[in-house]
């Protein structure tokens, strides 16, 4: 594989999805990666594919994923058919949870991280304008907030708490720099 597997990690509200669709826009070498999870389809939020659990747990019996694993009482899935687009030397952009981090690296040998961090203000508004969580799964969102990566991975890591042209500009000129 010849394109770059880049995992964005950060607590929920960061605004990983908002990011990763305008580094998409901006730079056609990126292929965002639409994960698949056991949430009903019009939750909102990010573009993904809502399965139940039974097809979930099918689909991880047919190989339809590269990656997967559970977090937040869901279950999440990377489909296999991306690898196609690093042969094809494209850069695959994926939300990813940090207890995935190691069986992407192990699986991608062109693997990086990029660790979007925000103030735990700027996570509250976030996370409570976008409504999917009630008032509890807020606050328990917010007590993981404490976001670190494993020692084992050096992140770029970005703060996402200002506008997102700023956040999207700074990751693509880490990411494709321009030869002086």
């Amino acid at each position: 594989m010849t394109g770059r597997f880049i995992a964005v990690v950060g607590p929920s509200g960061v605004g990983k999805d908002s990011v990763m669709r305008a580094m998409a826009a901006a730079e056609p070498r990126i292929v965002l990666a639409r994960r698949v999870i056991t949430r009903p389809s019009d939750a909102g939020g990010e573009d993904f594919d809502g399965v139940d659990d039974a097809r979930f747990t099918n689909m991880v019996a047919e190989g339809a994923f590269a990656l997967h694993w559970p977090a937040h009482g869901l279950r999440y899935g990377i489909p296999v058919t991306l690898d196609a687009e690093l042969d094809a030397g494209r850069d695959v952009v994926a939300n990813l949870s940090r207890r995935s981090l190691a069986t992407a690296k192990a699986r991608y040998e062109n693997f990086m991280v990029i660790s979007l961090t925000a103030s735990r203000q700027v996570l509250a508004e976030r996370l409570a304008a976008r409504g999917r969580e009630n008032a509890d799964e807020v606050a328990r969102r917010l007590a993981q907030a404490d976001f670190d990566v494993p020692p084992e991975f050096t992140p770029l890591t970005i703060a996402n708490d200002g506008p997102l042209q700023t956040t999207v500009t700074a990751a693509l000129a880490a990411l494709y720099p321009v030869s002086a």
